[in-house]
């Protein structure tokens, strides 16, 4: 096939690859979003309990509070002083002090790849968090950046979504805890949940909120533990 034959919808197919692609660098490496530490407390101790860890995960963190988060700032488009205002609430809504430094951090790592890249209004966004007017969380900064290098909002959430996915399993895979294969299995098994999540229509006015009160305990207590892999 000529590169001219190629259409739209394949173009965007390879812009939401390259932008979802664990190689993309975020900086999520470091976090388990407190996998780490329920593994040490037992509380998870086989691949079915990862499966419903991860599952949680996407409903009760990801989907009402993340991914409003990342629409949010989507749909704002070049309104920096919206997103800063999405981004503030961000902050607000993460008690656990390990996975609010995790989530700008990654974001921040993410911003300043794009702004490499010279995404429109990535630099822009970098200079209002370097003055402490933004934090960076990671959801935002997908919204935004993502939204300024051309995918859709419906790509934008697919990917943040098979990046959560991602991320926790490769956790546990560095964990010892989890092989290739049952990896595999499990984020088959998600894409069931997932397709169910994109499908429910996030409104005009979203508001967020999350419950996952398990692993929030868990990456606190996971903060002033002496050995750890990861940073939550």
């Amino acid at each position: 096939m000529q590169i001219g034959e190629f259409t739209n919808d394949a173009f965007s197919l390879l812009q939401l690859l390259q932008h979802g692609d664990s190689q993309f660098p975020s900086g999520s490496f470091a976090f388990s979003a407190g996998l780490e530490a329920l593994y040490a407390d037992g509380r998870i101790d086989s691949a079915e309990g990862l499966a419903q860890f991860v599952e949680g995960q996407l409903r009760h963190r990801w989907a009402t509070l993340d991914r409003v988060a990342l629409i949010r700032a989507h749909r704002l488009g070049r309104d920096l002083e919206g997103v800063v205002t999405v981004d503030r609430e961000v902050e607000t809504m993460s008690l656990a002090e390990g996975l609010r430094d995790g989530s700008r951090r990654n974001g921040n790592a993410l911003l300043s790849m794009h702004a490499r890249l010279k995404t429109p209004l990535a630099a822009e966004y970098r200079a209002l968090i370097l003055q402490d007017t933004a934090c960076g969380h990671i959801p935002v900064v997908q919204g935004l950046v993502w939204g300024q290098a051309g995918l859709s909002e419906a790509q934008a959430q697919a990917a943040a979504a098979h990046g959560v996915c991602t991320d926790l399993l490769g956790a546990a895979m560095r964990l010892g805890k989890v092989g290739h294969i049952r990896v595999q299995q499990i984020r088959s098994r998600m894409n069931r949940v997932l397709l169910e999540l994109l499908g429910n229509q996030v409104g005009t006015e979203p508001v967020m909120h999350a419950y996952v009160a398990a692993a929030e305990i868990a990456a606190m207590r996971h903060e002033t533990s002496e050995l750890r892999l990861f940073a939550t």
